[in-house]
């Protein structure tokens, strides 16, 4: 989406922007020792990054979304019914090691768990969705759970459509095709069963292809976690070329979000953003 945006804003203005990608971690240290002007976040800063001057604003959202193959031998099951979160949780943390057990099917073949290795903001935020309401999963416990760990989202999702027993968690991106949005090689959404029914009702249905995902996370079906807000950070505030870019990201470069498999945010939450934007701006003006 950055980079969509970068070559929009040049086509508009002339002024380039270089994106380069390496992870929350990596946006962050460098905005932070001055190395780039923006930093791009998978979540909200932590208290020692605000402590340090970061400061960040939401962009969009983004989803984290279960991952398994589209030969595995309970995918209709799966399917039908969905999982539960705390199915999911079962899983990721090896309670449940057999697909048979996970849908009670006459299935005996085991279920290898892929995870991060890098510094993930998305694997935090599965964390998050895992534990359920005021409890978490660190990324280091859910690497120490899991069965193999990669680097980058591209890597985890080769991992699972090359096993037809793995399970693992992407960015909606790596499972819609980007162009089409229809789904992507063998890998497959585990759908989440949201009331914890046992079933997916026609609501919870929205799987299919990558816009009607999208309309469920804007319409807050979907839950967060695991959807998640994106995030453009500075360091103390967003100067010169970098804050017009910043402004024009949360205004005119919305139209850009949900044709780029994303959802835009919702207009109360761009005006408490870009009313955030100028509030920092008027504060260092004053201090300074």
């Amino acid at each position: 989406m950055m980079q969509v945006w970068a070559d929009e804003y040049e086509s508009e203005t002339g002024v380039g922007i270089d994106v380069s990608g390496g992870g929350t971690g990596v946006g962050v240290s460098d905005v932070l020792n001055e190395q780039v002007d923006i930093a791009m976040m998978g979540r909200e800063p932590d208290e020692d990054e605000l402590d340090q001057g970061l400061f960040a604003v939401a962009m969009l959202i983004d989803t984290v979304v279960g991952t398994i193959n589209v030969d595995n031998p309970v995918y209709d099951e799966i399917r039908e019914n969905g999982l539960t979160r705390s199915e999911f949780e079962a899983v990721f943390t090896r309670e449940i090691t057999n697909w048979g057990e996970l849908v009670d099917a006459d299935v005996d073949e085991p279920i290898y768990v892929y995870g991060r290795s890098d510094s993930s903001a998305a694997y935090k935020q599965w964390g998050d969705f895992l534990g359920g309401e005021d409890d978490f999963y660190t990324e280091n416990e859910l690497e120490d759970f899991a069965d193999g760990n990669f680097d980058g989202d591209q890597q985890v999702a080769q991992a699972i459509n090359n096993d037809a027993l793995g399970f693992s968690m992407n960015n909606l991106n790596y499972v819609y095709d980007y162009n089409t949005g229809d789904l992507e090689m063998d890998i497959r959404p585990v759908p989440l069963d949201i009331d914890g029914s046992g079933t997916l009702s026609p609501a919870e249905d929205f799987y299919d292809d990558r816009d009607e995902f999208l309309t469920a996370v804007e319409e807050g079906i979907y839950p967060a976690p695991p959807a998640r807000e994106m995030f453009i950070a500075a360091k103390e505030e967003f100067e010169d070329e970098a804050a017009e870019f910043a402004a024009w990201v949360l205004t005119e470069g919305q139209q850009y979000v949900r044709e780029n498999g994303y959802a835009p945010l919702d207009d109360d939450r761009l005006t408490e953003e870009q009313a955030r934007l100028e509030k920092r701006h008027e504060q260092l003006e004053v201090t300074s």
